[in-house]
């Protein structure tokens, strides 16, 4: 992406949270893939005006407008799905964070929506482009695993807005999956007081070869962010990731990928086993939910 660019797509953000807020700002500056992106304006259900000089712009607005080519979906999760359908519809190209759906039968739908009109559809994951996943990817590598497990820790997150923890915890599934491969569900459980806003997952997963793998979702006040981690290998373990170093601009690496795929910069085989990763780690989170709800 070194050349300049011929063309702008333009970009409208639909949601301005914290994601949003960060999308907005490096679409503003001097980045090699701003180049390639013109910020139109934003959508967002509270009267804002404008932010920072950028208008703030109505859905119906932005759905019409031809001007506007590409959606960054920000929004909470519980309104993805709607959001990616009516941009898929009306022709655009969409970035959305992740969970991009809270069920596997969307974002199978939206998948085949955005094949037939021709355009990118693209999960953020910026877990994946974080300093911590590539020091323990280096150290996995070409290794036999005996067993191991993830525990996140973190305040407590509404789930009519976020999505029951498998999904609004898939970051740490799709960690487990891109370190050791296809996972199947042994078992899963959930324990819930909602009176205290306490919650915790605990999900029993193994890899093709049967290596156990927990994954553990914990919520509550006075829970600190944090991620704990324990890989038991045929030639040592590894407990725990040492502090790598800060992790810079993450959303930007993230968007430099969206505008490789506008591009036509990937392959299509690069695009298939990406695609297939999200879909095994949304069918998981949705087999934990319902494995947890039968209980």
């Amino acid at each position: 992406m070194n050349h300049s660019p011929e063309r702008k797509f333009g970009v409208v953000v639909v949601g301005v949270g914290r994601a949003g807020s960060v999308r907005m700002r490096d679409l503003r500056n001097p980045h090699p893939s701003s180049a390639f992106l013109n910020l139109i304006g934003f959508v967002s259900r509270r009267e804002l005006g404008s932010i920072d000089g950028v208008q703030q712009i109505s859905l119906e607005d932005a759905l019409s407008s031809q001007e506007v080519e590409v959606a960054y979906i920000c929004s909470e999760s519980s309104s993805h799905e709607d959001y990616i359908r009516q941009f898929l519809n009306a022709g655009k190209h969409v970035l959305v964070e992740y969970p991009m759906t809270l069920s596997l039968v969307a974002a199978q739908e939206l998948w085949e929506l955005a094949e037939q009109k021709g355009k990118v559809l693209h999960e953020e994951h910026v877990e994946l482009l974080m300093e911590e996943f590539a020091f323990l990817k280096k150290e996995v590598v070409g290794k036999d695993l005996l067993k191991g497990s993830l525990l996140f820790t973190a305040g407590p997150l509404e789930e009519e807005r976020f999505g029951f923890p498998a999904f609004s915890g898939i970051s740490r599934l799709t960690w487990l999956v891109s370190l050791f491969g296809e996972l199947s569900l042994v078992s899963a459980t959930l324990e819930e007081r909602k009176e205290d806003q306490y919650m915790k997952m605990t999900v029993c997963l193994e890899t093709e070869k049967k290596s156990p793998l927990t994954w553990i979702e914990e919520k509550g006040p006075g829970l600190k962010r944090n991620r704990y981690l324990s890989f038991h290998f045929k030639s040592g373990s590894l407990e725990n990731v040492p502090n790598v170093g800060i992790n810079k601009n993450i959303f930007l690496k993230d968007q430099n990928i969206f505008v490789q795929k506008l591009l036509g910069q990937f392959s299509e085989k690069e695009l298939a086993a990406e695609k297939k990763r999200i879909l095994h780690c949304l069918g998981l989170a949705e087999e934990i939910r319902k494995y947890c709800s039968r209980k």
